[in-house]
């Protein structure tokens, strides 16, 4: 991308590996800023949902403003990128999780939340990703969701086993795993392809 072309990306910065994401996405061409407020998410062209404590984030979406105006940009169509946390925001429904749990939505997926375990079972895998290029991506995965069901516009772009955990579904991506904390740019090279290709757009 030229200067003048150069993606403005937010990262979601009410919890979670804000700074590991900010320069992930700068690695990959974009120009990385935290969202905390309503207008700061207007004046970005794609956002991040880092990793973290999925209620809790809800609950300070709620608190600053955002939840509304996230599920508005969503719907108007906003590339937004999910990780572990990110994508349980992003699902239309959540299993063991709370019943109150405040959801972005706009993902036609069902994610179990904590599906592999709790923290003492972290792991890490070597996964094939479709639409990347090189070796096997290196994923990090710490109280990891998996999708469930997805519907018949989610495209699945990685498994564990035979459990979904990244998938694309039009602007909308999400990972169950932690692509910030291993150096591996190419997840995040991916979102700032998808929201360059939507600015070319116009």
């Amino acid at each position: 991308m030229s200067s003048e072309e150069t993606a403005r990306i937010g990262v979601l910065a009410l919890q979670g590996d804000v700074r590991e994401h900010a320069r992930a996405l700068a690695a990959a061409g974009a120009e990385a800023v935290e969202v905390r407020r309503p207008e700061e998410l207007a004046a970005v062209d794609g956002l991040v949902l880092p990793g973290g404590e999925s209620t809790t984030i809800g609950r300070l979406l709620r608190i600053f403003g955002l939840l509304d105006p996230l599920r508005a940009a969503v719907g108007d169509g906003l590339p937004v990128y999910g990780s572990c946390a990110g994508m349980i925001l992003l699902a239309q429904d959540v299993l063991d999780g709370r019943p109150d749990q405040p959801l972005i939505g706009g993902l036609d997926v069902v994610v179990r939340r904590n599906a592999f375990g709790r923290q003492v079972d972290s792991f890490e895998a070597d996964l094939e990703v479709e639409g990347l290029t090189g070796p096997p991506l290196h994923a990090v995965f710490i109280r990891a969701p998996w999708v469930e069901k997805a519907g018949d516009g989610v495209t699945v772009l990685a498994r564990v086993g035979e459990h979904p955990v990244a998938v694309r579904q039009g602007h909308l991506l999400a990972t169950s795993f932690h692509p910030e904390l291993t150096g591996d740019i190419r997840m995040h090279e991916l979102f700032v392809d998808l929201v360059a290709r939507r600015l070319a757009r116009g």
